[in-house]
């Protein structure tokens, strides 16, 4: 009877040392997941705030571009108010076509590509957009080890017990594959 009592709490132990140790690798991966999250949302935030500097160097050369200047500025708004992942993929996408145009109205004013105040803001805007990409790849990748843990054995039984659900990878959407059209 000792035997027995002992087996079943050897077991009893085995399963709550499993759950323990599932669950706090669960919290780890999602805590990661969540901060990989952040810093994308940091590097947005930053590449917005780089914006309407950019915009009234541009608009000093350029001021009969009003198009270009409304959809920079409606496409920051857009992106600073996004909620959902799925809403700031979208926003960003249409911040990078949107900035695309503006870029390409400045191609056709060499005084202003000379101007060094332009120049800074285009390196730091350069700088901001390898940030945001390394961002959604450390993001995508963060979700990814996540994702893959809550589907794998064991810890798919204490992931569907504890409410672990799966985690929304970081996806460009079409805009952000189509080519802008500038008038010029």
């Amino acid at each position: 009877m000792k035997k027995g009592l002992i087996v079943v709490i050897a077991v009893i132990a085995l399963i709550v040392v499993a759950a323990v140790g599932s669950y706090n690798s669960l919290v780890n991966k999602q805590t990661n997941v969540e901060e990989q999250e952040a810093n994308i949302n940091t590097q947005l935030q930053r590449r917005a705030d780089l914006i309407p500097n950019l915009v009234t160097c541009v608009k000093s050369y350029a001021e009969h571009e009003t198009e270009v200047f409304t959809a920079v500025t409606e496409a920051r708004e857009k992106l600073l108010s996004a909620g959902s992942l799925s809403e700031k993929a979208e926003a960003d996408a249409e911040m990078t076509s949107a900035l695309n145009r503006l870029v390409a109205i400045a191609e056709s004013y060499p005084e202003l590509k000379a101007d060094t105040v332009y120049v800074d803001l285009m390196d730091e805007l350069a700088g901001t957009e390898n940030r945001i990409a390394y961002a959604r790849q450390d993001y995508n990748s963060a979700v990814s080890t996540y994702n893959k843990a809550i589907k794998t054995f064991p810890a798919v039984i204490f992931a569907k017990m504890f409410g672990f659900e799966k985690a929304e990878m970081f996806e460009s959407t079409e805009a952000a594959n189509e080519v802008p059209q500038v008038d010029l």
